[in-house]
């Protein structure tokens, strides 16, 4: 790849992303972030106010660009987001598009999914050079859930629902070596090192936090629930496997 030339992430001040950039710029590439609000550039950094469902802003912000690390994400539209990019990319000419999914997109009966599945087509489809990765959800997630659910009188633990959680470090630490690398496709899952139960993890955050709450078991109904049952939001077998554990980052929270 050409070294001078910036590349562009979308989702850069998120969860994924304010790691992502800090790596990129270590290893001495300038960097252009698309943020909803523009604020000041420096350091290496640029910020380009765009509206990725709208896409005023593509052109300018991918000018020069070769490489594209997509990880800007929502609860809806991803598809529709991902399109916009994909032929402002074209018509820039971009030489590798990076993207972040979930692993069980093609598998797991919901929207959410559902949307993910059609971003990947869209980055797939492009005639662009691309790069693929699911991960699974983030310890970060799991956090905000046990919390959640941790204000409840009684939290209800759906039965046969596993996770495995990723440390959002290893995701950031994965994608700029794909993204510094030639394009492959779709690449190997990254889970976490351990399956959970949902309701252990849930357990072990009480249990770092010092609290008590009674766990009432529930069933998820549906296709959903079947699908979640049958495992479809785990990672395949030849997936490769993040290095911080679950307890590692509750630990590290607590402190």
């Amino acid at each position: 790849m050409n070294t001078s030339a910036p590349l562009l992430v979308t989702g850069g001040t998120g969860t994924l992303g304010s790691l992502v950039v800090p790596l990129l710029r270590q290893a001495g590439h300038e960097v252009r972030i698309l943020t909803r609000h523009g604020r000041a550039s420096g350091d290496g950094i640029e910020y380009h106010a765009c509206d990725l469902l709208r896409g005023d802003g593509l052109s300018s912000a991918l000018d020069g660009v070769e490489t594209v690390l997509h990880l800007a994400g929502g609860p809806k539209d991803d598809d529709e987001a991902t399109r916009n990019l994909v032929g402002a990319a074209q018509t820039a000419k971009v030489q590798h598009l990076v993207y972040i999914s979930v692993i069980g997109t093609d598998r797991i009966p919901l929207a959410y999914f559902r949307a993910k599945l059609g971003a990947e087509e869209a980055v797939a489809a492009s005639g662009i050079p691309w790069t693929t990765l699911r991960a699974a959800q983030f310890h970060d997630l799991a956090l905000t859930l046990a919390r959640k659910m941790s204000k409840l009188p009684i939290i209800p633990s759906p039965g046969g629902m596993r996770w495995q959680p990723v440390d959002a470090r290893d995701v950031a630490e994965r994608l700029v070596e794909l993204a510094l690398d030639a394009p492959v496709g779709r690449t190997p899952d990254l889970a976490g090192p351990r399956t959970y139960g949902l309701g252990d993890l849930l357990r072990s955050y009480l249990d770092t936090t010092g609290k008590r709450r009674p766990m009432l078991q529930v069933r998820i109904p549906g296709s959903v629930g079947r699908a979640y049952r049958a495992g479809e939001n785990l990672a395949a077998e030849n997936a490769s496997t993040g290095q911080r554990t679950w307890e590692a980052f509750l630990s590290e929270q607590a402190a």
